[in-house]
């Protein structure tokens, strides 16, 4: 069995996508979130943050015209688009870079549906919570229309319903392998260790975490970092290392008391060390 390779800034910094002197924010790509309903949109506003945070050109969250006057009241810097039925949401996000969607999203054919609309437009997708439990019962038909562009960042709970046959018999590192080559797609198995496994094989282990990241919503961060590098051109497998590591560093420095609120206004002083290790190179 080939050992993952350990998570460290050294796997993926000299690719991190840093921005261009002369560039400009259509340089660094387009995010786009898809919004839950009206009493569920806290995690999609999140991940659209924490991928303005890592440096996404453009970020804007998709909301559900039910759902609209709630994320206006939150949004500044994050632009905010209505959509309607799976249709909608194909034509406002077919300038997108990468979609996020999954976090509160609702599980059920509303969600598993729009999941299939945005696997037909040229964007990357980051596949999260509820947007992995609406195919529990036919994975197979998520996984035809997925490549190794897309991500899927299940926790355990949700990895055994795409992947039934696969944790308690391989363990998590094979399993993980073996989820990512039957999805066509990176995986990003949560956990103290979270591995990222990517069709081809290759696979790493981040242990670069803190406890303090079992708290509700962390993971929507997560997602929304993993996007937000996505959308600035660097590979999925690399966004995902590099985001479970940034992730992971940022509650470090925070410590007891984090919220998931807390973990996009961390970043930026963990971006600076990177881009000081990185222009010392």
């Amino acid at each position: 069995m080939n050992h993952p390779e350990l998570n460290d800034p050294d796997l993926w910094l000299g690719r991190f996508p840093w921005p261009a002197e002369d560039g400009h924010k259509h340089d660094r790509g387009r995010l786009y979130v898809v919004s839950g309903g009206a009493s569920h949109t806290g995690a999609a506003r999140m991940a659209a943050r924490a991928g303005l945070r890592i440096g996404a050109g453009l970020v804007t969250v998709l909301s559900p015209p039910s759902a609209l006057m709630v994320n206006a009241t939150h949004l500044e810097a994050i632009m905010l688009k209505s959509f309607a039925g799976p249709d909608g949401l194909v034509e406002q996000a077919d300038k997108a870079s990468v979609v996020v969607i999954g976090p509160a999203a609702g599980v059920g054919e509303a969600t598993r549906q729009n999941v299939l609309a945005l696997a037909r437009i040229d964007a990357a997708l980051v596949l999260d919570a509820d947007a992995l439990t609406s195919f529990k019962d036919d994975p197979a038909e998520l996984f035809a229309v997925l490549s190794d562009r897309d991500i899927l960042t299940p926790h355990e709970g949700e990895f055994d319903r795409l992947f039934p046959d696969l944790l308690k018999a391989k363990g998590r590192i094979e399993a993980a392998k073996m989820a990512a080559s039957r999805s066509n797609a990176v995986v990003l198995l949560k956990g103290s260790e979270t591995l990222i496994a990517h069709p081809d094989g290759r696979t790493v282990l981040n242990r670069h975490a803190s406890p303090f990241l079992a708290t509700a919503g962390a993971g929507d961060v997560l997602a929304g970092l993993i996007g937000g590098l996505i959308a600035q051109g660097l590979a999925t497998q690399d966004a995902a290392s590099a985001a479970a590591w940034i992730h992971g560093e940022a509650a470090r420095r925070f410590g007891p008391g984090l919220i998931a609120e807390d973990l996009p206004d961390i970043i930026p002083a963990v971006l600076a060390d990177l881009y000081a290790r990185s222009s010392a190179r």
